[in-house]
């Protein structure tokens, strides 16, 4: 038996067999070219590639974790377009001759280096994005497979070195009990879409990859930290009387859920969730809501060909409203440009896109498309308690 200690990143507790998700060989080799505008257009090919199957993942993780989650792969989609990353390793490619793989990762090395050497936990987090962007880039120019871990079908414990925010969106809760890392932290994008999902894991370890062969059984303890490797019968039994406790508790909580949220000297807080979806009515009822502080109306017009039609807005807002019985429900009008582009509209290349020609002055400057989701808004404001928010 060989137990770890880590970092609890999602609580729970998970009993299952040991699956690797090794990584693949993306070893790159500096090669001189004599081409390098095919060369640059390899590499634009393994962007444009790689911007598609992130739209794909987004659009998953908008259907299984909520907006907020699929909004990291925005943030990803965004990286694939930033000039800061793709024109040094255009120039390099051309000034030195050198083939995309190895400009990306010369590149990408050193904004990494960078984001590590911050003395701020969230920034240095942010480097495990520029690896799980730049990754997917170069196994497209080696013609190597990511792996893909929908495709388990059995009940495992995943562990890897790290779990890229790709791969823990596309992680299939029915199979996948828990993971364990060795590297990451609480703030990790995968920690925080594993507490989305509602699976136990535990990060930072740095010996689980080492220390953990496949099938072999794991517990993975995420609210203490612990992983034990190779258990006896007796340290299985203990942990399942543990994980049965811990479901215990989380019921009795559970009775709490529409209890009146007011402080120990009688004061009311008023409990409100962020949502992007009519869908995500239900999580916020489920969890005792008692409004909704945010409705995020950019996702009716993204993962589609055209602008969503009145009569679409008007029958989405209406079901929201509908839907929470008279609590507020506060709708922010279209926020799209910096991070979220639309394919159907033509928007502008900027070097800083969230303070350029985005939301409210897209809106009053696209008057037509503003005018027709403030009509939806308005016939829907009838059913329920509407109030508006525009984005700055």
């Amino acid at each position: 038996m060989l137990e770890l200690k880590g970092i609890g990143a999602s609580a729970g507790i998970a009993i299952a067999k040991a699956y690797r998700l090794e990584e693949p060989d993306l070893t790159v080799e500096k090669k001189n070219i004599s081409d390098s505008d095919a060369e640059v257009n390899r590499f634009e090919d393994a962007i444009e590639r790689s911007k598609k199957e992130l739209e794909t993942i987004k659009n998953h993780a908008l259907k299984e974790l909520g907006e907020d989650k699929a909004e990291i792969f925005s943030a990803h989609l965004l990286v694939l377009s930033d000039p800061e990353l793709l024109n040094p390793i255009k120039d390099k490619i051309k000034s030195d001759s050198v083939n995309a793989e190895f400009a990306l990762k010369e590149t990408a090395d050193m904004f990494v280096t960078m984001f590590e050497s911050m003395d701020n936990e969230y920034m240095k987090e942010r480097a495990a994005d520029i690896r799980d962007v730049t990754k997917r880039v170069t196994g497209h120019l080696l013609g190597v497979e990511i792996p893909n871990p929908s495709l388990i079908s059995e009940e495992v414990i995943i562990v890897a070195e790290d779990l890229t925010p790709s791969d823990t969106a596309q992680l299939n809760r029915n199979f996948v009990k828990g993971f364990t890392t060795d590297i990451g932290g609480r703030t990790s994008h995968s920690a925080i879409m594993a507490r989305s999902l509602e699976i136990p894991a535990v990060v930072g370890t740095k010996a689980a990859t080492k220390g953990i062969q496949n099938g072999v059984t794991v517990i993975v303890d995420g609210i203490n930290g612990d992983v034990i490797v190779d258990p006896s019968q007796d340290i299985i039994s203990e942990y399942e009387e543990k994980h049965q406790a811990f479901l215990a508790q989380k019921a009795e909580w559970a009775k709490l859920v529409n209890e009146p949220t007011v402080t120990s000297d009688g004061h009311h807080v008023e409990l409100a969730a962020n949502i992007g979806t009519p869908d995500d009515v239900k999580g916020v009822l489920e969890n005792g809501g008692e409004a909704v502080g945010l409705y995020r109306t950019e996702f009716l017009y993204m993962g589609r060909d055209q602008l969503p039609t009145e009569e679409e807005q008007f029958d989405a807002y209406k079901t929201v409203l509908e839907r929470m019985e008279g609590k507020s429900v506060v709708v922010r009008t279209l926020d799209i440009g910096g991070d979220k582009e639309l394919p159907y509209l033509e928007l502008p290349k900027e070097m800083n896109p969230f303070l350029g020609y985005r939301a409210i002055r897209l809106c009053l400057d696209e008057q037509e498309i503003f005018r027709t989701q403030l009509r939806a808004l308005l016939r829907a404001s009838t059913y329920g308690n509407l109030k508006i928010m525009l984005p700055r």
